[in-house]
């Protein structure tokens, strides 16, 4: 196909053109977006991801325009080459791993390697001894080793405890005997597995003497360094198209009685010693999973940014796209209305632009508390634990508060930030109208590659029996006279049976701390009221996992209003900024304020039922956050809204998107899209039936082989 005509290129959209519209919105706001950045992620984080940015665009691999055009082969092909010459700028630019965090979030696509840089290094590092650092650890991070995390299988995800591949322990020859018993045992979804990896960190149900102990990590060679085809007695291979993630080679894996030495059993929390083939118990059961908890704790960091691509798509476009008219207007405003204009396009999109400051606020509260965690592991590496301890990963006897609350504060927040991140993310597309539905839009296939995070690393639901778990052990201490300082939780659930026959009464129209309280109430409300269904009624656990979901989601919710509060309250810039609460300006801080109250209020709104019958709200505050609070507050940010998206400082070659250019020029891009870069333009087809040529000729075919 020939290019567009010069009569068709000389075309332009009818105006208002989409930049003319994109700059007055712009112009309506005097927030400091280069401030408000600095606050998010600091000055030198968005000066390093400008220079890797520049150095990345500068590599003919990293060419998006065929992305939405390819086939699966076809992705998976240029993401392996992707891969391995993000690894070789890694080693020539001698980037840090933040670096390269930033370059795989510019880029923005699943990578091969993307297990191996994750789970397969940090379960070495976290879980290895130095003598397994050494023989696995160094080798794989000079890629010598490539691997993955093979914990999932086909029968089982979420219940690890249910794995049913073995490994049982040889006293004769110092050795483990890795097996699959069973189709349903074969590992699967298994990212980097299917072509990748020659090595995998293989979850396995350790047997000693007939006896099982639980899963425990073994690292399995499954490839052959040199041909990279299978070992004997080991069947790999990749599982097939998915919903999306298809740059991703996900695999299934099945041993058949395959021997590894006693060093590939990961040993830094729990051995065998191979002299009396006796076991050594974790003085935590949360030690041996803490990879898992290194996941979740990223997947919440992330969650903000994640959804903050489809708010700030969503948005930009919402200001150029204009369809019919106010009713209302007066005459020299007659003409199509912008589609931001609408109510009902702010209340779903406005709400979600509060909920990626909020989220990317806790997403940090929730780092700090893991790295918190690291140095108290740290500290009971090689402690010997009691008998108690349990064979799952969900056990919350933890060997200390802080092990407990880490645990059940990664379940909680990962179930509740992936699932506003996911549902958010439809709504952004759903607000693009036809538009959206095009992948042109860059939200449907970044949705697409999101949507296992609601599922992977604890199903969404499965995750808050943990919450609940904990909330509940909290609260009989509590009613035991515990200490009330010990942590917040043990704070919230006391200061309520205080005040629990006085009654709440939190101003939550007028008092950003009262809206805070209000939510800790129904927190601490709906944990007592588990409580007393669980141990005094006796009500089996299974009838209330409906009552437990809920009541991780309202702990949850409250977590997110609380670290949303406490960083705009706090004095010293917050964990990862450059900029304080107080730097950020007046009119700057006022508009976060207000962000804040939208993100509570309009939660307070959709959840309103628990905060009335829990007493924390009466029927009047709610009708009034409705009526009243979450419109008027629609009405204020209005003004800021691509203002505030430009914060996030997401940039064209990144968002991949047609609606959400920077420039506003939507239609053009969109166009040129469809009529230059799309190879199925570059096919003359042979429409007629009794034909059977398919193809009269095929100019994008050749042009592949050119290249």
């Amino acid at each position: 196909m020939a290019s567009p005509p010069s009569w068709v290129k000389a075309l332009k959209p009818a105006g208002p053109q989409g930049s003319e519209l994109i700059q007055q919105e712009r112009n309506r706001s005097n927030l400091n977006v280069d401030q408000l950045s600095h606050f998010l992620f600091t000055r030198d984080a968005l000066e390093r991801k400008h220079r890797i940015l520049a150095v990345l665009q500068q590599e003919k691999v990293f060419d998006k325009s065929q992305n939405y055009f390819a086939g699966r082969i076809d992705r998976f092909e240029t993401a392996l080459a992707r891969a391995k010459k993000l690894r070789q700028l890694v080693v020539k630019h001698g980037w840090t791993q933040d670096d390269k965090m930033i370059a795989n979030e510019l880029i923005s696509e699943p990578g091969p390697y993307g297990l191996h840089e994750s789970m397969f290094l940090i379960t070495l590092r976290d879980q290895g001894t130095p003598e397994q650092h050494e023989r696995f650890l160094r080798n794989a991070e000079q890629y010598r080793y490539i691997g993955c995390y093979a914990q999932t299988e086909l029968g089982h995800g979420s219940n690890v405890r249910g794995l049913e591949t073995t490994a049982t322990w040889n006293p004769d020859d110092k050795t483990f005997t890795i097996h699959s018993p069973t189709l349903t045992s074969s590992k699967w979804w298994i990212g980097s597995l299917g072509r990748t990896a020659n090595h995998a960190v293989v979850m396995a149900q350790l047997i000693i003497a007939g006896k099982p102990y639980g899963p425990h990590p073994f690292v399995v060679q499954i490839r052959d360094l040199n041909t990279h085809q299978p070992l004997e007695n080991i069947h790999v291979g990749d599982i097939g198209p998915k919903f999306g993630y298809n740059t991703m080679d996900n695999g299934y894996l099945l041993f058949n009685k395959v021997k590894v030495p006693h060093i590939n059993m990961l040993a830094r929390f729990s051995s065998i010693d191979p002299k009396t083939n006796k076991y050594q118990r974790p003085a935590s059961p949360s030690l041996v999973y803490g990879t898992l908890t290194w996941v979740r704790s990223t997947i919440v960091m992330q969650a903000g940014g994640v959804l903050a691509r489809g708010v700030t798509i969503a948005t930009r476009y919402c200001a150029v796209r204009r369809q019919f008219q106010d009713r209302d207007a007066p005459e020299w405003e007659k003409g199509e209305n912008q589609v931001l204009n609408y109510t009902t396009v702010q209340v779903r999109l406005l709400p979600l632009l509060a909920t990626t400051f909020a989220l990317h606020f806790t997403g940090k509260a929730m780092m700090a508390l893991y790295n918190a965690n690291q140095a108290k592991m740290s500290q009971d590496a090689g402690k010997v634990g009691g008998p108690q301890r349990g064979a799952g990963p969900e056990e919350t006897n933890a060997g200390s508060d802080l092990l407990a609350d880490l645990h059940a504060t990664s379940c909680g927040l990962k179930s509740l930030a992936s699932f506003t991140a996911v549902e958010g993310l439809e709504v952004c597309r759903r607000a693009c109208g036809g538009h959206g539905y095009s992948s042109f839009s860059g939200i449907g296939p970044w949705y697409a590659d999101y949507l296992p995070t609601a599922t992977w690393e604890g199903d969404n639901y499965m995750l808050t029996q943990q919450v609940a778990r904990y909330l509940l052990k909290t609260a009989r201490s509590v009613l035991k006279g515990i200490d009330p300082s010990t942590n917040d939780t043990t704070y919230i659930l006391s200061n309520f049976l205080k005040r629990q026959d006085t009654g709440a009464a939190f101003d939550v129209l007028n008092k950003d701390e009262d809206i805070v309280a209000a939510f800790a109430w129904r927190s601490a409300f709906l944990t007592f009221e588990a409580l007393k269904h669980r141990d005094e009624q006796k009500k089996p656990w299974n009838s209330l996992l409906v009552d437990f979901y809920r009541l991780s989601r309202a702990h949850s919710q409250y977590m997110v209003v609380k670290n949303f509060y406490e960083t705009l309250s706090t004095t010293p810039p917050p964990t990862g900024s450059s900029t304080s609460a107080g730097e950020l300006g007046a009119e700057s801080m006022d508009i976060m304020h207000k962000l804040f109250r939208l993100y509570a209020l309009h939660t307070l709104e959709q959840e309103a039922s628990e905060f009335y019958t829990s007493s924390a709200v009466t029927v009047r505050q709610i009708q009034l956050a409705r009526t009243s609070a979450v419109m008027k507050l629609l009405e204020e940010i209005r003004p800021h809204a691509v203002r505030l998206v430009d914060a996030w400082d997401f940039p064209d070659w990144q968002l991949d998107s047609s609606l959400g250019r920077y420039d506003g020029k939507v239609y053009e891009d969109m166009f040129y899209r469809a009529s230059e870069q799309n190879p199925l333009n570059r096919v003359t087809v042979d429409p007629y039936p009794e034909s059977a040529t398919l193809f009269k000729s095929n100019e994008a075919a050749a042009l592949k082989s050119k290249l």
